[in-house]
This record gives C-alpha cells, sequence and structure tokens, in this order.
C-alpha cells in the first residue's frame, strides 16, 4: 500500500515544524519510506501508529509556520505516523483554520455571527470588502470568535516560526454606534474604508471584558484584573491552590462528596450533575481513566471561558487537578479552540510553571498523586465542543459525534472512562471546598445552586462577563450592562441553540428552573440583546447558516434538516403576501421536529430552537402581517 501524495515533498520548513512536534525521525529513515512495510520497519510500527493523536498538532505545527498544508507536508505526517492519506486528508479539511490551499501568511478573520451582526458586522464586511477585495485568501467572513465584549470582531493570524495575532473590534463604521471606542484606539487613529481601521494596538487585558472587574462579592472572576495573569505567587497570594490542599485532607471520596452535596451542574448547556458524573467515573475499574477540560466554547456569544484563561489561568489548572485527584485520572487533556491565541499562551505558560514548582506532575504537592495537563488546540469546528466529538479530535480523527450508550464516563477517550467539564464548571470547584458544601449550595435556588457567569452583548452599554447569583433576574443583568442602547426588542438566551424571550418577560429569574417555565434556556450563557436596528429575520438566516455549516454530515437529519430549514427560511425571508407563509412554516416544524428527535448530538437536535421560539414568541413571519417581524 502506497503511503504517499504522487510527485509530493515537504519543504525543509515543513519539515522542521513535523519534527518539532513528533521529534526527529529514526536514525537512518531519511525519509525513504514508501510502504507500509516500510514504514514499519523504519518509524517503530504500532508504536508510531500508536501516537496518531499527534495528527492535529502536527497539522497545526505546518499551517502555524507555512500559513498552509502543501501536499508534500500532509505526506510527511502520514508516514511520521502510519496514517493513510486519505484519512489525514479527511481531518484536515474537516477544520476551517486548516487550508490545503496556497494562501498569505496572515488572513483576517471577520466575524459576521450574532453578536457582531447585531452591532454592525454586515456593514463592517462591506468595507473589508472594499478594501481588501471580495473573500477569498487574504480575509474571510468567519462565525463566532469569542470576541463578542468588542463586537464587531475580527481576528488577524498570521503564520511564521514565531505566529501572530491581532484582535481588532469595535469595527463598526460609526464607532458611537460601537458604545465605546476600540481598545487603545487614538482620537486622531488614521481614516480608512469604513469599519476597516486595522492599525494593531496593544490587545486590553482580560479585565477589560469584565465590567464588575475589582469588585467585592465576586467568586469567580473576584482574581481578573487584582492578579498579574502570568504570575504563579500573585495566584498563591490570593489564595491559590488552597483548595487543592483542602482536596487532599479530604480524599478522593470526600471531594466527590463535596461537589455533590453543592449541587454544582454543568455550565456548558447540558446542566448535568458534576458530582454525579464524578462519582461514576471514579468508581470505573478499568484504567486509566482520563480528564477532558472543554474549552471549546464556539455556542455563537460565548466567551466566559475565554475570559477566565486570559484572566485567571491558573485557577483552571488547579481546577483541573483537583478533579483529576477525585475521579482517579492522571492526564488531563484541556482542548482550547483555534480562535483564543491569547488564551492558549496564558495557560501554556501556566501548566509550564506549574510543572516546574511540583504543582503538575509525578509528585503534585509532595503527596504522592501524578496528574499532568497537555493542552490541544481546536482548529475551528463548532462541532468539537460536543463530548464525544472533542474526543476522535483528540484522537487524530475528523471531530464526529459517537452514539451513546456507552457514555464518557463508561468508554471515552482512548476508549476508557473520561471525565468532561467545560472551564465555568471546574473553575466553581475550588470556591465549594473552600467554602463547604453548605455555603456554596445556600447561594442561588435550590433548583439552581451557586454563581453563574453569563456573557451580555449586542444592545447594552457595557458588554462582557457578568457574575451573578442564580435567581437574579434578567433585568437586573441587563441593568448591571448598564441598561439597554435602544428599544429592546427581544433577548436571545444560550446562544443559537437557544430562545428569545419577549421584553415583558424580562423578569424571569435567571435559573434553570425559571427559564425552563417560560419554554427558554440558560444554555451556555448567552444575552444577546436585540433592539429595533435588528433585522429579526437575518438573525435567524444566519443562526441556520451557522448550523447548516458547523453539521458534521455524519447523520441524514442534520445534515439534510439543516439546509431544508435555511432553504425555507430564505423563502419566508422574502416577505411573501398574507398567506404564503403557511406552507414553508409546516415545512419548518416537520423539519425541526425531525432534527430534534433523530439527530445524533446536540446540534442537529438544538437546530431549531430558535427559530421556533421566534416564530412562536415573537411572530417573526406571521401569515397575520406577511411579512418578518
Amino acid at each position: 500500500m502506497d503511503l504517499r501524495f504522487r510527485d509530493a515533498e515537504p519543504s525543509a520548513e515543513e519539515r522542521a515544524a513535523v519534527d518539532a512536534v513528533l521529534g526527529p525521525p529514526p536514525s537512518g529513515w531519511e525519509g525513504g519510506a514508501r510502504t507500509e512495510e516500510d514504514l514499519r520497519f523504519a518509524s517503530g510500527g504500532h508504536e508510531a501508529r500508536d501516537r496518531r493523536d499527534l495528527l492535529l498538532p502536527a497539522l497545526h505545527a505546518v499551517n502555524d509556520r507555512i500559513g498552509w498544508i502543501s501536499q508534500g507536508a500532509l505526506d510527511y505526517v502520514c508516514r511520521r505516523l502510519t496514517v493513510p492519506p486519505a484519512e489525514a486528508y479527511g481531518v484536515a479539511t474537516f477544520y476551517s483554520l486548516f487550508s490545503l490551499k496556497p494562501r498569505p501568511t496572515r488572513v483576517l478573520h471577520v466575524c459576521t455571527d450574532l453578536a457582531c451582526r447585531a452591532r454592525g458586522a454586515e456593514a463592517v464586511r462591506r468595507g473589508v470588502a472594499e478594501a481588501l477585495g471580495p473573500p477569498g485568501a487574504s480575509w474571510r467572513p468567519s462565525p463566532c470568535l469569542g470576541l463578542c465584549e468588542r463586537a464587531p470582531a475580527a481576528l488577524a493570524l498570521e503564520a511564521g516560526e514565531v505566529p501572530k495575532a491581532a484582535v481588532y473590534g469595535p469595527m463598526a463604521p460609526d464607532r458611537e454606534a460601537a458604545g465605546r471606542p476600540g481598545p487603545g484606539a487614538a482620537d486622531d487613529a488614521p481614516a480608512g474604508p469604513p469599519g476597516v481601521d486595522l492599525t494593531e494596538r496593544p490587545e486590553p487585558p482580560a479585565e477589560h471584558a469584565v465590567p464588575q472587574a475589582g469588585r467585592d462579592g465576586l467568586v469567580l472572576l473576584r482574581r481578573v484584573g487584582r492578579v498579574d495573569p502570568a504570575s504563579l505567587d500573585d495566584y498563591r497570594a490570593e489564595g491559590g491552590y488552597a483548595a487543592l490542599r483542602r482536596a487532599f485532607a479530604l480524599g478522593p471520596a470526600g471531594v466527590v462528596r463535596e461537589v455533590l452535596d453543592s449541587g454544582l451542574v454543568g455550565r456548558g448547556g447540558a446542566a448535568f450533575p458534576t458530582g454525579r458524573k464524578w462519582e461514576a467515573a471514579a468508581g470505573r475499574p478499568d484504567h486509566p481513566h482520563y480528564l477532558v477540560c472543554n474549552a471549546d466554547e464556539s455556542e455563537p456569544g460565548t466567551f466566559k471561558d475565554r475570559v477566565i484563561m486570559e484572566g485567571d489561568p491558573y485557577a483552571l489548572v488547579e481546577a483541573m487537578t483537583i478533579a483529576g485527584y477525585a475521579t482517579g485520572c492522571h492526564r488531563g487533556y484541556l482542548y482550547i479552540r483555534g480562535e483564543y491565541p491569547r488564551a492558549v499562551r496564558r495557560m501554556s505558560h501556566a501548566i509550564a510553571a506549574a510543572r516546574s514548582r511540583g504543582l503538575l506532575g509525578d509528585d503534585v504537592m509532595g503527596q504522592g498523586y501524578a496528574f499532568d495537563i497537555e493542552l490541544r488546540r481546536g482548529a475551528g469546528a463548532y462541532i468539537c465542543g460536543e463530548e464525544t466529538a472533542i474526543f476522535n479530535s483528540i484522537e487524530g480523527y475528523r471531530g464526529e459525534p459517537r452514539s451513546k450508550p456507552p457514555f464518557p464516563v463508561e468508554k471515552g477517550l482512548f476508549g476508557k472512562p473520561t471525565v468532561v467539564n467545560n472551564v465555568e464548571t471546574l473553575v466553581n470547584v475550588p470556591p465549594i471546598l473552600l467554602a463547604g458544601a453548605g455555603a456554596y449550595a445556600a447561594t442561588g435556588t435550590a433548583g439552581s445552586t451557586g454563581p453563574k457567569l453569563f456573557c451580555v452583548s449586542g444592545a447594552v452599554a457595557r458588554p462582557g462577563v457578568y457574575e451573578v447569583p442564580f435567581g437574579a433576574t434578567l433585568r437586573d443583568l441587563l441593568g448591571l450592562a448598564g441598561g439597554t442602547t435602544g428599544t429592546l426588542r427581544a433577548v436571545l438566551l444560550g446562544g443559537a441553540a437557544g430562545a428569545f424571550v419577549r421584553p415583558g418577560e424580562l423578569d424571569v429569574p435567571l435559573t434553570f428552573e425559571g427559564t425552563r417555565a417560560i419554554g427558554a434556556t440558560l444554555g451556555s450563557g448567552v444575552v444577546l440583546a436585540l433592539d429595533e436596528s435588528v433585522d429579526l429575520a437575518g438573525i435567524l438566516l444566519r443562526i441556520a447558516g451557522f448550523f447548516r455549516d458547523e453539521s458534521c454530515g455524519q447523520c441524514v437529519p442534520c445534515r439534510v434538516g439543516t439546509v431544508r430549514q435555511e432553504e425555507a427560511l430564505h423563502r419566508l425571508s422574502l416577505r411573501p403576501a398574507p398567506g404564503d407563509a403557511a406552507g414553508d412554516l409546516a415545512l419548518l416544524r416537520e423539519v425541526g421536529q425531525a432534527m430534534r428527535d433523530a439527530s445524533i448530538c446536540g446540534l442537529g437536535q438544538t437546530a431549531w430552537n430558535a427559530v421556533e421560539s421566534a416564530i412562536d414568541r415573537l411572530g417573526v413571519f406571521s401569515p397575520r402581517e406577511g411579512s418578518p417581524a
């Protein structure tokens, strides 16, 4: 079996990038292996194949260094890891941040998703097109970049031996319409085409996204803006690692009991009891166990995990260590979305510093417990936020969800029991151990305990991440954000997979049970305020386009349903005469229900949620009116 692309040879620079990840090839190999038999002899056979999980890091290395992945580079990776070329090609083309065609070393990603769209992203996109030409190699429209507090925003990624990234935003043609000037913007900043001021400025500190920074009473955000995120000593001076010492005193079962008694549930959207998950994984007899921190927050409008990783990275390292100790894991994987370059840098530094100080490694804090963390970067795929798709991505396969059962606590990463939690869920654990489960559970309500982070964006005076106890109302939260900047038309809760709330429902308590009572959901904590200037039909079309683009295509209900949903919404957006909408509305309901009932994972199951709520709750595309609301 030939493992090569025909006439494809990697450059010396491409080889160096791959070897930096995989190590030098075996002595005497010189890239001469051409067949599977040769490769087994030269590269270590099954030993090389067992490192398939390094496929994504190797592809990142080439893409970062060169700007794209040539056939020669892909062939070299395949031969080093004994991965069939067709499979490696399928992986490389699955992710939007990789390119298998030549392109400039600098690529501008212009967000056109919900929060940015609500703040003028379409005008920015047109301005960028005027300045740089139509979308292509040098720039491209992008789904949510997780920069919603700076909407409308863009991210420039520049390849090189030391890759660079630059964040731009707000980029509105009219800065006053953006709510505030761009971070660090000078009054005499050079004028350019509308919305295309690409003057590089220092990226603002993490607390720029936390309007509450420095206030008393915060739990999860209390250190953001108060400590140097690069300093382990600063973190420890503010109480860092006291919770891990408490965990060692309690023992693994004691830690699990505290988390169970606290009532902590997952903060990524599913709201599954964290203690039950940990207890199930800890009790599995087959080893090793793995811990995966899901930091691939790609839900449009969500950026809370990014803020924690940028502003308080050691809190996540400590929390992962506690979770690993409680569940019998000795290795954790931190999977960060590829659009978060600063979070990657901050977390990489924190992991290395903790390891150098004996807080990770073979003997954590001298307690005889071994635990370490490996950081993995995503490459632009919303579906990898699904808890089983993330396993496939780490293992070096396409990020497609797996059928359940078996569940991750039974058979997860590398076929072993695995605990998966997102960033916000994990950083709740140290406060539980320090305050005690009872004190933690006293915050919030009986059904929704503790503090909650919300990502507030759109038509508000001070967009950002806010921490409130469960039970605060939506009106309270919008008040913290300075109130709305126009006549409120609706609030989207939970992101693209969430639901719309009407202006008359702002007194809904922000709890799982409170939002459920009005047919909404907290989801991942998105709160997107939409005023009268926003075209709701356009927002729904963007939601439909997002799900169509991000569907992995594995199951028919989602692969076909997301396309049919977008097609029907396009027809409805043409503003039919009264009564003409009935057929397409009926089709939308039928397709939506089929996706909800039969899709493999949450993407297809929730793709109809926001569209359904807009039609039923807001009257968008109402046949009586004959036009979008």
